[in-house]
């Protein structure tokens, strides 16, 4: 007698387990939805505001965000992709809120309730409330500031003359190209720009993150066309609308990129401290003894690589390193939304650490 076995090929008509049942009790992925949940709730009436009262149901804007959220957070590249996952993914129904037998959208039909749904202004509320939600374990006076590059979907060939010419299209080898003269066809909004001296000059934007001291979570996010200034005037805006919120004692920390005694200057007058890296190399820093003296301007440049953090994350688990959507409002909105979800990936690991 034989211990083996059946290799049974007859398939069960009826199951009598939930996917509640088939999650694991300790999987990341629940501590992550009971608090998506508490900030979709908060979101209702904001939601209920974007639909009409009458005409046929669309996907329901919470299950959207939390599919979006499952495509960040385990890196699928595409819309496709995603729903031929929550057609045989068990935990990714789950998470979504779908039941066993319910029928997935349509690729065509989730990206079209997306485009509609997700604006800068309902990617930025769902931003500040997962910050409500961190409250416990975000600083309110010390920060960090700095920009990433981000390469547009289009390719060289689409950087044409505005008026046209005779190197339009393949033929641009060995012609002067620059912002002022060139466009791209297919996505106007992307600039020529380089991220260092010797590196290639690619069609980007920037992406700017305002990151706290106390565990490294994402309290500001702004998105330029890629110039020489942005990072500046994006480190400002960001800086002031902390400094609107808060009347305590505030630090701001960033590279050598910007310390200019604009900058500098502005963040005084701001009553913000600048802990700006010196750049003093064939050059006059603008971050001299009064500020350099002090302990706090030392943790502070400690703290300040904590900014790369969110940006590693981003591109390589959240698909920012090449995006795949054309114009800055759209980038914008997904930016915020992905700053969002590496705030709500580390919670649930800051709740969990020790006092």
């Amino acid at each position: 007698m034989y211990m083996r076995g059946p290799d049974d090929k007859q398939d069960a008509i009826f199951s009598y387990i939930s996917p509640e049942d088939r999650v694991p009790a300790d999987h990341p992925l629940r501590k992550i939805r009971r608090l998506v949940d508490e900030v979709l709730e908060d979101m209702s009436r904001q939601f209920a505001k974007l639909y009409a009262d009458t005409g046929r149901p669309s996907i329901a804007p919470e299950r959207l965000l939390r599919a979006l959220l499952l495509q960040v957070f385990y890196s699928i590249r595409s819309e496709r992709l995603l729903m031929e996952q929550l057609d045989y993914n068990l935990l990714f129904r789950w998470f979504v809120g779908m039941g066993m037998d319910e029928r997935v959208w349509d690729a065509t039909v989730f990206t079209k309730n997306r485009d509609r749904l997700l604006n800068q202004e309902v990617a930025e509320a769902f931003f500040q409330r997962v910050l409500k939600a961190a409250q416990p374990f975000i600083s309110d006076e010390h920060f960090t500031v700095d920009g990433t590059l981000i390469e547009a979907w289009a390719s060289q060939k689409s950087f044409q003359r505005r008026e046209g010419g005779p190197e339009d299209g393949e033929n641009f080898h060995g012609h002067k190209r620059s912002n002022q003269t060139h466009q791209s066809t297919t996505d106007p909004d992307a600039k020529l720009y380089r991220k260092s001296s010797g590196s290639e000059a690619r069609l980007s934007y920037l992406g700017h993150t305002l990151v706290e001291h106390r565990n490294g979570l994402i309290v500001g996010t702004y998105l330029t066309q890629a110039d020489g200034y942005a990072e500046r005037d994006a480190a400002l805006l960001m800086a002031h609308q902390k400094r609107r919120k808060s009347k305590k004692p505030m630090t701001l920390a960033a590279d050598k990129a910007y310390d200019t005694q604009d900058f500098v200057g502005a963040l005084r007058d701001l009553k913000i401290t600048p802990h700006v890296a010196q750049n003093d190399r064939n050059r006059r820093s603008a971050i001299d003894g009064r500020t350099t003296r002090h302990q706090s301007y030392q943790i502070s440049q400690a703290k300040r690589y904590w900014v790369e953090k969110p940006f590693g994350w981003m591109k390589s688990v959240g698909l920012l390193r090449k995006v795949k959507l054309r114009g800055r409002e759209k980038l914008w909105w997904l930016f915020t939304f992905t700053a969002a979800a590496f705030n709500i990936w580390r919670i649930p690991k800051l709740q969990a650490a020790p006092c």
